[in-house]
């Protein structure tokens, strides 16, 4: 910048007088630095702080996701024997299992419940089934209630964790995209840990498994009021044609000086899609053009089911009991080797790239 101003100023003592008056040879210099400003500020990475609380306050929604994965892992003896149906595998297979029916029912309607009401209104709904559904689980003295409120739950699961991908995607800044990404496996991790520890004094205090379920109400609410708080996705309002909206929530999440640029790719992006149909059917994700990314994104979640890793998140509990191990102990080592493995992905994220990143986590599984 100094030597565009030295050499300008050279250029001025070399032209004439007769040629150029001063006046203009001052504005054309000042409309040059303006635009020199503009473009440094354009090119240079938005500021990682602005976007940080909202990203936060979406994950909470994966941590209660994770919360609820673990909370009946070590008060499920508990549970079974204060409800009735204490030595009935099935039963206490059912009020494991009949979270994730919940999440199944939820996950076909998050991304309709998205695109139709906005991002802040999807996790703002996701949050009432858990917080209605954990209170009628601490309340229930039958297995069909307790099934009632863990059904309503995981329709709050299904609902939120597909929403959160979505939302940090649209509202970080490219350069920290992955490591923002991160912090939905690493906020699940969290919650599960979080079960596993408030689950600890469980065979201590009689109906301790009761607190387990309403300590789940508070980042519920936390979720649901934070959200009135948070930006909406620009990129959902740019599709609904509130410009001047998008535009101001650009503004919040990247700075002033970042706007224009922002809303460009979204005019660039907007024209590129005009060819594309506004809706994908099944068959277009099975051998179109994102066949590959979805067949990669499906076999890795399916790899992971397949590990049986959630069967050591719901019964590690019972598993280290028989082998002599004690459940407090082993369930913490539990913890954070799962925290651990989320944390590395986040470092290697935005510094290796998303392929490299996979097959390290393909060939550890």
């Amino acid at each position: 910048m100094w030597g565009l101003q030295r050499e300008t100023s050279s250029m001025y003592k070399r032209t004439s007088s007769r040629d150029y008056s001063p006046m203009l040879d001052v504005e054309d210099s000042s409309g040059v630095l303006e635009n020199e400003v503009n473009s440094e500020l354009e090119t240079t990475n938005p500021s990682w702080k602005c976007s940080l609380p909202h990203v936060l306050v979406a994950t909470i929604s994966s941590f209660l996701f994770g919360y609820h994965l673990g909370v009946v892992n070590e008060p499920l003896e508990s549970i079974s024997s204060d409800l009735g149906f204490s030595g009935d595998t099935l039963a206490e297979g059912l009020v494991v299992s009949v979270c994730l029916g919940g999440a199944f029912i939820g996950s076909l309607f998050s991304g309709g419940v998205a695109d139709g009401l906005g991002r802040r209104r999807a996790f703002q709904l996701c949050a009432l089934p858990m917080i209605f559904g954990a209170f009628v689980s601490g309340v229930s003295n039958s297995l069909a209630v307790m099934l009632l409120g863990r059904f309503l739950v995981g329709t709050g699961m299904g609902l939120g964790p597909p929403v959160a991908a979505l939302y940090v995607t649209e509202v970080s800044p490219a350069f920290v995209r992955g490591t923002y990404g991160s912090f939905i496996q690493i906020a699940t991790c969290l919650g599960l840990m979080a079960a596993l520890f408030i689950g600890i004094p469980v065979h201590n205090i009689p109906g301790w498994w009761r607190v387990c379920f309403w300590l789940s109400m508070i980042p519920a609410a936390v979720l649901a009021l934070g959200m009135f708080l948070c930006a909406e996705s620009p990129q959902w309002l740019f599709k609904q044609g509130k410009i001047a909206e998008a535009e101001a929530e650009f503004e919040r999440l990247l700075g002033g000086s970042h706007v224009k640029t922002a809303m460009s790719e979204l005019h660039k992006l907007d024209l590129d899609r005009t060819d594309e149909p506004d809706v994908v059917s099944i068959s277009e994700l099975l051998y179109g053009r994102h066949s590959r990314v979805v067949f990669i994104g499906s076999t890795l979640f399916a790899l992971q089911q397949l590990s049986g890793i959630n069967a050591v998140f719901y019964f590690s509990s019972t598993v280290f009991k028989s082998a002599g191990v004690p459940s407090d102990l082993g369930n913490i080592f539990v913890g954070v080797s799962n925290l651990l493995g989320s944390v590395i992905a986040m470092v290697l994220m935005d510094k290796v790239g998303r392929n490299t990143t996979t097959n390290i986590h393909i060939n550890s599984t």
